[in-house]
């Protein structure tokens, strides 16, 4: 079903009735953002097999993949939940009067209306119903969704489930909204907004980098929230590569073509020194890769950008293509593909640095353990990085490991980087180009902490106070009171 693109008219209309939202939408309790985002989970899954058929035939995704998906984004919703109404993201600092020393209060307060930008790969976790929504739901914002137009008709029904919610909750309209848009006017239209406040967006570097623009080029600067992808290098040092080149590769290849290589944390480069180890790791990785049959991608534009980078890769100076799928792809399927090239040739080249977004990955094959630390300094900043080591291939590399934890957000040790556990431990995101601020995270509670900003209280009377400052801790948080954590009342 295709969907007219919103105009900037509406869009005014949209976020006019977001920002009157937010007046009423700040000042609900934790309670009732938690009860909506839970609400929200039920409707997901009252939806039944109609959402789950009309995503399948949106996405080319199994309707097992999906219907793990849509738990998955229904724990989000009730985990952050519960995060919620628990209030340490309040992040509650209370000193008292002392002395000359004046009673200050502080917490943190919802920032305004977010735009969420949804995404073309998980069309419920990532998408209108997805962590930035829920997130910035329990931070008291307003949320504006963009739906991915590869996924319309999916958005569109999750939305409907949202927008009752909300109504069900008796809060205002503009809590909500879901707007359409294949063009970019569409997206330049939400971000510079005068009543926009923020930005989620889970895609590719250039369109998180485009917003990211936007959203600078304002009269009033915007935070833009953007993971924009990552190769997520694996380092494979020598004495686990001696001990398990073969378990290697066979962990390494379905992690490389896992739902035809479409995840974010896909392991586009491997790294390890020459010897016959590595010779036989890419022997054993090349023969599990030529066994495994193309997928069909997301939609005919991810598949045609894989084709053309993969294409462009390939065709580099000092490149070797190791195995291809033996089965040749279909229309609008990615064939899993291995690419080798020296660590000298990947330090002259920019361009294999870059992310083939599907089941692609390049070996780089490095002289010695220096010049693998030397690669590790000419990466980019990744959402992941593996280590593939042993305990003595750790104490051996202090300098390697100290490399690579400057360059990702989530240092893996012994597994791949596909799976994201929804934990409040978890980190998603990590330094430029893989996200905008790497501070932040797009998974778990702390997620919240992207839509709120600091607040203090100088000198209030008790009585007047917002409830999470109130000396009798009406909420039962965790406050950090004259510097000791504590849940007692003052």
């Amino acid at each position: 079903m295709q969907y007219p693109d919103a105009t900037v008219q509406e869009i005014d209309n949209i976020m006019n009735e977001a920002w009157q939202a937010f007046g009423e939408f700040r000042l609900t309790t934790l309670k009732q953002r938690a009860d909506l985002m839970r609400a929200i989970a039920k409707g997901l899954e009252a939806a039944g097999d109609g959402l789950i058929q009309t995503a399948m035939r949106e996405t080319n995704l199994p309707e097992a993949r999906l219907k793990n998906e849509r738990i998955r984004t229904m724990f989000q919703l009730t985990s952050y939940a519960d995060a919620c109404e628990a209030g340490s993201w309040l992040e509650v600092r209370i000193d008292t009067a002392a002395a000359e020393n004046p009673d200050t209060r502080k917490l943190q307060v919802p920032i305004g209306p977010v735009v969420v930008f949804g995404a073309s790969n998980f069309p419920f976790a990532y998408s209108t119903a997805g962590g930035d929504t829920a997130t910035a739901l329990a931070a008291g914002c307003p949320v504006v969704v963009k739906g991915h137009p590869a996924h319309a008709e999916t958005s569109e029904q999750v939305a409907r489930i949202i927008s009752k919610a909300v109504a069900d909750a008796g809060l205002p309209k503009g809590v909500f909204a879901h707007v359409h848009g294949a063009g970019f006017e569409t997206g330049k239209a939400l971000v510079t907004h005068t009543h926009t406040r923020a930005v989620g967006f889970t895609g590719s570097y250039g369109g998180g980098k485009a917003l990211f623009d936007w959203a600078n080029q304002r009269k009033q600067p915007i935070p833009v929230f953007a993971e924009m992808g990552s190769i997520n290098p694996v380092f494979l040092l020598p004495g686990k590569l001696k001990e398990s080149a073969k378990d290697l590769a066979t962990l390494l290849a379905g992690s490389v073509t896992l739902g035809t290589g479409q995840f974010c944390t896909n392991p586009g480069l491997i790294l390890g020194v020459e010897g016959e180890e590595l010779d036989l790791f890419i022997h054993e990785l090349g023969s599990a890769i030529g066994k495994i049959n193309p997928g069909t991608m997301l939609h005919p534009g991810i598949a045609k950008a894989f084709a053309e980078k993969r294409t462009t890769a390939l065709s580099q100076a000092n490149v070797e293509t190791i195995a291809v799928a033996a089965v040749a792809p279909q229309e609008n399927q990615g064939a899993p593909t291995i690419a080798s090239a020296s660590a000298e040739a990947f330090f002259k080249n920019p361009l294999l640095h870059q992310e083939v977004f599907g089941p692609y990955s390049l070996v780089i094959r490095c002289k010695n353990t220096a010049e693998l630390i030397k690669a590790a300094r000419h990466i980019e900043g990744q959402l992941t990085t593996s280590l593939m080591a042993s305990d003595n291939d750790l104490i051996d590399n202090p300098e390697l490991i100290e490399a690579v934890q400057d360059i990702c957000g989530r240092l893996i040790l012994n597994a791949v980087p596909t799976g994201v556990r929804v934990a409040l431990s978890m980190q998603h995101g990590g330094p430029f180009p893989a996200s905008t601020d790497s501070r932040f995270t797009s998974v778990g509670a702390d997620g919240i902490k992207r839509w709120v900003r600091p607040l203090a209280f100088q000198s209030w009377s008790d009585a007047l106070l917002p409830d999470a400052l109130k000396n009798s801790n009406p909420l039962k948080i965790w406050r950090t009171v004259n510097n000791e954590l504590t849940k007692d009342p003052i």
